[in-house]
């Protein structure tokens, strides 16, 4: 997935999915997951929206001033595969060991924005 415009859909996807899984797990879960699960499951759902969004924001500031984003858009991809992902896996699971997994992609996440943060700041006009 190399393209602006794919990686434009691919978050487009990625935030529909979590409107979705947002709304699954208010709904379906509300009496099955306890309320420490349940809000880590939110937690799953806004990283992922949050970053979904970045995403998007990445692309089109790319595309507007001419800055390489692939290396930090696959971090961010990478990220909520990691972090969201784990933690959808432990509130199904409840195998606590996924929840060690998790800070994985937050560092993704780190070092993603921090990328691109990067990339902008050195920016030759």
């Amino acid at each position: 997935m190399s393209s602006p415009d794919k990686i434009l859909s691919f978050a487009g996807l990625l935030m529909a999915l979590a409107i979705a899984l947002g709304a699954f797990g208010a709904h379906a879960f509300e009496d099955v997951l306890s309320p420490e699960r349940l809000q880590t499951w939110e937690t799953a759902v806004q990283y992922q929206a949050w970053n979904a969004l970045g995403i998007i924001l990445m692309v089109l500031t790319g595309k507007s001033f001419m800055v390489d984003i692939k290396a930090s858009t696959i971090l961010l991809l990478t990220g909520i595969l990691i972090f969201s992902g784990s933690l959808y896996v432990l509130c199904l699971t409840d195998l606590g060991w996924f929840g060690a997994i998790t800070p994985i992609g937050g560092i993704l996440f780190i070092i993603g924005w921090s990328l691109f943060g990067w990339k902008l700041l050195t920016l030759k006009k």
